[in-house]
């Protein structure tokens, strides 16, 4: 982008210039690196109250103020501003994932080359003013035209969100989930190492000579873990849907065989895991520099759903993000566009679902759509589209139009953004956590880790119906 900046002798008394800006977590690490101040207030990852919750992360007050320099130094006057000094007043707070707007308005020029600007900054959504203030800055005397540069952006902290989520699930009963066919080292490694982190509780059920050159390739020990020797892994998937129907277990896990092969045990007539809901499938998804888990679905079972499936794979969606914290998930339904077009079906569909969830059809969420992906993850995408929607730019869930397109989102945001994914299947009596070959043992982890605080809270609810009915 070409810049150049405004002379003393081009200023005149009222010019103004802004910047927006979001709020992430990374702004608020890197300003604590870069100011030395640490206070726990304004950073991810703290729990003040030791309530085992986090509030809403507060930016600190001077990162804040730190925009109107941005303002100043890129705009207006621009290149060669040298600051004077600056008053600010501190009316409110902004927290990570705040939409920020800064502003100047030049009030007075000086004999001396000073100029005086009326400095401020907004919340966007609920509009609060949160800063004003008044900056008085040397302008520059000298045209400046440059190229501004593209400053790298910084990931700070990777795994932050499944980091959460593992301490979360550590705080419950370990889940005791029935591991089917864990033959070769990953499988196995991803549940050995959710039981080293207690949270589950393991029974292996494959061939047990594979499982045990498993662990020997992996150097890890299976003493104390129950071991139920089924060589072949239809037989196995089935025994492990006979120990929830058993009540046994309160989860199964896809070890090293075909997803397939452990559905079709799940799907079956008699003691099988149907709830009644269609079975979809969601990662979890831990996107390095996005403030919040980002879920996306259905990426993995439903190849072409229709409505009927959609309806079951935003409310399965809802639920989970609801366990997983968040109080009242943003959902985007994708398409390829922003409008209805009755000749793009996803978009019809995506304006059904939005309509649903008004009429309380689909409930304990907020759903929009259609939503292009830029302007369902984007905030100044959507602005720039004229789109006024709670959900636009904020969605913690993506909806996708079809299994080719869920499958496309999840691996761009696995090998283009550095993100990692925990599967999950929904829909069923106990979750499924699927993973597969290439998932990290990080990643494991993390689905396990959503299982394991899911299958906490239906258990609590469960337990409260059953009280109140007493």
């Amino acid at each position: 982008m070409r810049r150049e900046n405004r002379t003393f002798s081009e200023l005149q008394v009222g010019d103004s210039a802004e910047l927006r800006r979001v709020c992430t977590a990374d702004d608020l690490f890197v300003f604590a690196s870069a100011s030395g101040n640490h206070n726990p207030l304004h950073l991810p990852g703290y729990d003040l109250d030791q309530d085992g919750r986090q509030d809403d992360v507060t930016a600190p007050a001077m990162w804040v103020g730190s925009l109107i320099s941005a303002v100043l130094g890129n705009i207006l006057p621009g290149a060669g501003t040298r600051y004077r000094s600056q008053k600010f007043e501190f009316l409110g707070r902004a927290k990570a994932g705040d939409d920020l707007v800064a502003r100047v308005r030049l009030t007075e020029k000086r004999d001396d080359g000073d100029v005086v600007l009326a400095t401020t900054v907004y919340r966007e959504e609920p509009e609060e003013l949160l800063l004003k203030g008044e900056a008085v800055v040397t302008a520059p005397n000298t045209k400046i035209e440059y190229e501004a540069q593209d400053i790298p952006g910084l990931v700070v902290e990777r795994h932050r969100h499944f980091d959460a989520l593992v301490a979360r699930a550590e705080t419950l009963e370990p889940l005791t989930v029935a591991v089917v066919a864990p033959e070769e080292p990953n499988s196995l490694g991803g549940a050995l190492l959710a039981a080293r982190h207690h949270l589950i509780t393991p029974i292996l059920i494959g061939a047990r000579a594979k499982i045990e050159a498993a662990a020997k390739d992996c150097g890890q020990s299976l003493d104390g873990i129950e071991i139920l020797d089924v060589t072949d892994h239809a037989a196995a998937s089935n025994l492990a849907v006979d120990l929830v129907a058993q009540h046994r277990v309160g989860a199964v896990m896809k070890g090293h065989l075909h997803t397939d092969e452990l559905l079709h045990a799940a799907l079956r007539k008699e003691n099988g895991l149907r709830s009644g809901r269609r079975f979809t499938h969601i990662f979890v998804m831990d996107v390095p520099g996005l403030a919040h888990p980002l879920l996306v679905t259905d990426a993995a079972i439903n190849i072409q759903p229709d409505l009927a499936t959609k309806i079951d794979i935003v409310q399965n969606a809802i639920d989970l993000a609801i366990s997983l914290g968040i109080a009242q998930p943003k959902v985007g339904v994708l398409s390829a566009v922003e409008t209805v077009n009755p000749q793009i079906p996803s978009s019809v569909d995506a304006a059904l679902l939005s309509k649903m969830a008004e009429r309380g059809q689909i409930s304990g969420g907020l759903v929009d759509g259609p939503l292009a992906m830029d302007n369902a993850i984007d905030v100044a995408a959507a602005r720039t589209k004229g789109i006024v929607s709670p959900v636009a730019g904020h969605a913690d869930i993506l909806v996708v139009p079809n299994l080719d397109a869920g499958n496309m989102v999840a691996k761009q945001l696995t090998y283009v953004s550095h993100a990692e994914g925990a599967g999950l299947v929904m829909g069923a009596k106990v979750p499924i956590i699927l993973t597969s070959r290439a998932d990290s043992a990080k990643a494991r982890l993390a689905s396990c880790a959503v299982a394991a605080i899911h299958h906490a809270r239906m258990s609590a609810l469960v337990s409260a119906a059953r009280d109140g009915a007493r």
